[in-house]
């Protein structure tokens, strides 16, 4: 298994997601875009994976590598590759099908319920998934959703969270990747934005509690492990 990550800020890499991929010894490749990485070629990678970041994937003009990222995610869903969307990759995914992705009446930053729609707890890629789970969430965009696809769950702030596009693409709003550090880096980097407002956290709800990072480590693996047995 050959696996390829987007990263577009030096502060959200893999985190959970690196763990899970050196466990299974397999091959693991990068491009950083802050660092004008060269994209892979697509025969030589299995699966992508497509990281979180502070821009939005409609700042083209902004982020110009965004146009030829997005043309190379398109590409990789056309050629049955397997691509999993973090935050801003589930963004990029759902602008490739179409969809258009714009900010949300809220932001989103902190530890909130999620929970599964019907067609989550049915999905065999949150299979062993409880019908509510605390995950943490740091974005204040949104998107319409992809037509033809799942929406596998949600939470009160926002109806998008998560959809299945096939059995082999993958788009999460939310974070189950986050370490501590990662949650850290992303509150000193993200400092303008933690404003007192009904769905976002202080610095010091979202690093209280170690339990919180421990179970969605679990859920993360679980869920790759389910992506994995996808065909």
């Amino acid at each position: 298994m050959k696996i390829h990550y987007f990263q577009h800020v030096p502060y959200e890499g893999l985190g959970n997601i690196e763990g899970w991929i050196k466990a299974k010894n397999y091959a693991l490749s990068a491009t950083r875009f802050y660092a004008t990485d060269p994209l892979p070629k697509l025969a030589e990678i299995d699966w992508l994976i497509v990281m979180g970041g502070p821009m939005g994937a409609y700042e083209d003009k902004k982020y110009p590598w965004l146009t030829e990222e997005k043309s190379f995610i398109e590409a990789s869903i056309k050629a049955g590759k397997k691509v999993l969307g973090i935050c801003l990759g589930a963004q990029l995914i759902a602008s490739v099908l179409g969809e258009k992705i714009y900010p949300h009446i809220h932001k989103e930053i902190g530890w909130f319920p999620l929970s599964l729609t019907d067609e989550g707890r049915a999905s065999d890629v949150l299979k062993g998934f409880p019908a509510e789970l605390l995950a943490f969430h740091w974005h204040g965009d949104t998107f319409t959703f992809p037509r033809g696809a799942e929406r596998l769950a949600e939470t009160t702030a926002c109806r998008n969270q998560a959809f299945a596009y096939g059995h082999k693409v993958v788009g999460l709003q939310f974070h189950l990747d986050v370490t501590r550090m990662m949650v850290e880096k992303l509150i000193e980097n993200g400092a303008m934005e933690l404003v007192n407002a009904q769905y976002i956290q202080t610095p010091e709800q979202m690093l209280r509690s170690a339990a919180t990072f421990e179970n969605i480590q679990k859920y993360m693996y679980k869920l790759l492990d389910n992506f994995l047995r996808q065909l």
